[in-house]
């Protein structure tokens, strides 16, 4: 189910043109938030649109949740009311660390590890480009939360290049390692490359058909507690808020 709502994250920053790092770090949010709470305690549809405000300011892209709610048709008091629970869950630990960056990273290393030039630097630059994408498809399965971004990154890179041949990546995987000087590292990193693609490979996102079913069954057995005591929190807040208004008209001059 889960899964299904990180496409979502994937599908909403798509549709407002947010870059990669959003993307990335709304889902990390998500699933981090999700590693502490039960889908039956917060419903993730609200949960996901919070992440991705939480992202956006975080990465320093100036998105209101007016803006983000009137664009996907949500009301934004529901993004800005899970917003301290989002932070609380997170435990205020808010840096991600992208592998949509290291993508360019090992991109800059192989060009000089080949000394590419004019088809192969072409050639190479597509794999950059096709890599990003490939890395979505990391990002819906676990891997993020148990691999490093450069992992995440070379695994992408690596499944792409069994297509497009843009260089000998054997080759280079070893030349990355001499340079660690680990006689096990090469091994190492090559069982956790194909951990990452197996976790890819058997990644599965449910339809919305499917979608709209589980939705029917978890809202019977969501925590009712949680959604009162959420009720009790905005009928606070509306009460200070008016009580706040009554004093300052009452201690305004005649």
């Amino acid at each position: 189910m889960l899964r299904f709502y990180e496409q979502k994250i994937q599908e909403v920053c798509g549709a407002f043109k947010f870059p990669h790092k959003i993307q990335a770090t709304a889902i990390l949010y998500f699933k981090r938030f999700y590693l502490r709470w039960s889908v039956m305690e917060h419903d993730p549809k609200h949960i996901m649109l919070t992440c991705i405000y939480t992202s956006c300011k975080v990465e320093e892209f100036h998105v209101s949740a007016e803006e983000l709610g009137k664009g996907i048709q949500q009301d934004h008091q529901v993004i800005l009311r899970n917003e301290m629970l989002v932070l609380q869950s997170l435990g205020f630990d808010l840096i991600v660390y992208s592998p949509y960056r290291s993508i360019d990273g090992f991109a800059d290393d192989i060009e000089n590890f080949l000394q590419a030039k004019d088809d192969s630097l072409r050639r190479l630059k597509d794999l950059q480009e096709a890599a990003k994408l490939e890395i979505d498809k990391n990002m819906l399965t676990d891997a993020p939360l148990l691999f490093p971004p450069g992992q995440l990154a070379l695994a992408a890179l690596r499944r792409l290049n069994k297509e497009l041949k843009a260089f000998d990546f054997d080759r280079y995987v070893k030349s990355v390692c001499s340079r660690l000087r680990n006689t096990h590292a090469e091994a190492e990193l090559v069982n956790f490359l194909n951990d990452i693609d197996v976790m890819v490979k058997d990644a599965k996102i449910p339809v919305a058909k499917d979608m709209r079913h589980i939705d029917r069954k978890l809202k019977h057995c969501r925590n009712p507690g949680l959604h009162d005591e959420n009720k009790k929190r905005e009928k606070k807040s509306k009460h200070k808020s008016k009580r706040s208004f009554s004093e300052m008209q009452s201690s305004a001059p005649a």
